[in-house]
């Protein structure tokens, strides 16, 4: 089946939507159709810097472009519930930035309206799509490890002090496990599953109010576990181990994937390295645009009700720190 050239729309101008622009430019069948900022200004600059056709100074302008198919939302993610109906609403197909909503509540509402109007809606776990991942789950499911039972992955890094930034601002769903804590989470649910049996975390909640670093241990049935760390105040490795009762694997930034590596007997058995020029972002581009070719509501590969329930996981482990953002 050809897939027609999908026309996005981006909404937002920040960071993430600027290395979302300039991978577009390594997926196929795609097209830049428009950008939506708050400001003329800033939709301009941002459409003059990565060859988008279109600048629009609000998103309400973006969203009822006729000629665009499909919508990547940029804005923090207090912002996703309210950007992500407004584009399904205009009926767009929507590819959300993760987090997908702030919890489980808005999540539940976005997913109910998306499949009641039939338009696809993805969250942008574009981690899930890296070569070297597909590699790693080849391996699994090949027996190359055996029966995997630890999983262990850490993300965090040291940002600088900034009280009113998006990692520290309580308003803006600061915090490590929404910012950097769902790459770990979301690697656990990919190998063990949505459901575990037992959850046991802690964080250290910071002068500001949100969870600067936290620690999250998943019990899983027959024995299965995964350890999981963030941090936004502190370096982490950002490696994730897959062990199993043949071997391991290790990944190096498995967030970013770009290698993986397979161990047997404590030996390196195999390994694979990707030398994409894209940063990523362009296999989640790709897989947007054989979703809707091929009619789909949602992708396979990041299913919405996986989506929600990795939610639910972390409204549960806020719970467990008892931290709340405005207006829960």
């Amino acid at each position: 089946m050809d897939e027609k050239v999908i026309k996005w729309g981006i909404l937002g101008t920040g960071g993430i939507a600027s290395a979302f622009a300039r991978d577009l430019n390594f997926a196929e069948n795609t097209e830049k159709c428009a950008v939506g900022s708050r400001t003329k200004e800033s939709a301009e600059k941002f459409a003059e810097e990565h060859g988008v056709a279109r600048a629009y100074g609000s998103y309400e302008e973006l969203v009822a472009d006729p000629d665009v198919d499909a919508i990547y939302i940029a804005t923090p993610h207090p912002f996703h519930k309210e950007n992500v109906l407004a584009c399904l609403r205009a009926g767009k197909a929507v590819l959300c930035e993760k987090p997908f909503t702030i919890n489980s509540g808005e999540l539940e509402e976005v997913i109910q309206f998306a499949r009641e109007q039939k338009l696809f809606l993805m969250e942008a776990m574009w981690t899930r799509f890296l070569p070297p991942i597909l590699k790693v789950r080849e391996w699994i499911d090949s027996g190359e490890i055996g029966e995997v039972l630890l999983v262990k992955a850490d993300f965090g890094f040291r940002a600088p002090w900034n009280p009113e930034g998006r990692l520290l601002n309580p308003a803006l769903g600061g915090g490590a496990l929404l910012d950097v804590g769902i790459y770990p989470v979301t690697f656990a649910s990919m190998i063990l599953g949505t459901k575990p049996d037992k959850i046991l975390s802690t964080a250290h909640i910071g002068e500001t109010g949100v969870d600067e670093q936290f620690s999250i241990l998943l019990s899983y049935p027959a024995g299965k576990a995964a350890t999981l760390n963030g941090a936004f105040r502190v370096d982490l490795t950002n490696e994730a181990y897959i062990l199993g009762t043949e071997g391991h694997i290790r990944i190096p930034s498995f967030h970013s994937a770009k290698s993986a590596f397979l161990y047997k007997n404590g030996e390196e058995a195999e390994s694979f390295n990707d030398d994409r020029q894209s940063a990523g972002y362009a296999f989640e581009i790709e897989e947007v645009g054989r979703c809707l070719s091929q009619g789909l509501l949602e992708s396979p590969v990041v299913p919405l009700d996986e989506s929600l329930e990795i939610m639910k996981l972390m409204d549960e482990i806020r719970g467990q720190w008892g931290l709340k953002y405005p207006g829960e």
